[in-house]
């Protein structure tokens, strides 16, 4: 079965068969509001390209001044605590909730975006952008949820070298991942049903080995194995937001390389990285 899920808007632990991660895409023009329950989980909400969004967390009231898409800037985002009855509202966009299966309760948080850690990230044509929403050491006030979002500029490659966080074969580290891609043009805010890109997943035991056509909105599940490379075609930039979560009691990014491949990371001491990084800023778009 592949691990693509084009035209679903939402991935659940039965969904995906799975313990821990989840994540929906709301469509604000299909509906202006939504009200979900958090039983048993933890959440991140984060806008992709909807602006002056009200949220309502147990009827406390917050507003997220968003952005008008993943390539037009960084947006704020509020952590969304187990068992909160929350509300969404907006006129227009898409806003993505990632969850957690969780039983600690912690404090809602909402962050400015000047407070999202931006991080380069490998060289030539690997180098690309890290934006840390809640990763261990941006956010440590959550219980399981791991959440990032990565932009690669066309023609680069992402989630290189491959790795996995599956917790076998000598793997220390156990994650699942999703990933929600958006794929952009040069000028484009926000995504462009035009383009594609390409994702790699493989098992260390080579009986999975599928390489898929990315298209924008797409979702896919990363249950286990080697997953990389992401790959931006030229002139049609990549996005993806992760979220991750796992049985560990301490939350972490860590993972296994491929052996084959690690040896690249050697590489990149003689490599620039690509100017077009960071693609963007708290100010919006790069320019360069």
């Amino acid at each position: 079965m592949s691990w693509l899920r084009r035209g679903e808007t939402a991935i659940t632990p039965e969904s995906a068969g799975w313990k821990y991660c989840g994540m929906q895409i709301f469509d604000f023009s299909k509906s202006k509001s939504y009200s979900i329950k958090m039983d048993q989980k933890e959440g991140v909400l984060l806008s992709l390209s909807a602006e002056n969004i009200e949220v309502l967390v147990n009827n406390e009231k917050f507003k997220l001044q968003g952005r008008p898409g993943v390539f037009a800037g960084i947006s704020d985002w509020i952590y969304i605590p187990v068992g909160s009855e929350l509300n969404i509202s907006a006129n227009s966009g898409l806003v993505a909730l990632s969850t957690a299966q969780s039983s600690k309760l912690y404090p809602v948080a909402y962050k400015d975006k000047s407070q999202v850690s931006i991080e380069l990230r490998g060289s030539g044509f690997a180098t690309r952008q890290v934006n840390n929403i809640a990763t261990p050491d941006s956010f440590a006030e959550a219980d399981r949820i791991l959440v990032c979002e990565v932009l690669t500029p066309g023609g680069n490659w992402s989630s290189w070298p491959p790795h996995r966080h599956d917790g076998i074969a000598g793997c220390e580290f156990t994650n699942e991942e999703i990933y929600y891609f958006q794929i952009g043009t040069n000028e484009s805010d926000h995504g462009a049903e035009v383009g594609h890109g390409f994702f790699k997943v493989y098992s260390y035991d080579g009986l999975i080995d599928e390489t898929m056509t990315i298209k924008d909105r797409d979702l896919v599940i990363v249950p286990h194995g080697y997953h990389g490379p992401s790959i931006a075609a030229p002139e049609y930039p990549m996005y993806f937001l992760n979220v991750l979560a796992g049985p560990s009691e301490k939350r972490s990014m860590g993972f296994c390389d491929d052996p084959n491949h690690h040896w690249i990371r050697d590489s990149w001491k003689d490599q620039k990285q690509d100017s077009r990084c960071p693609m963007t800023s708290i100010s919006g778009r790069n320019t360069k």
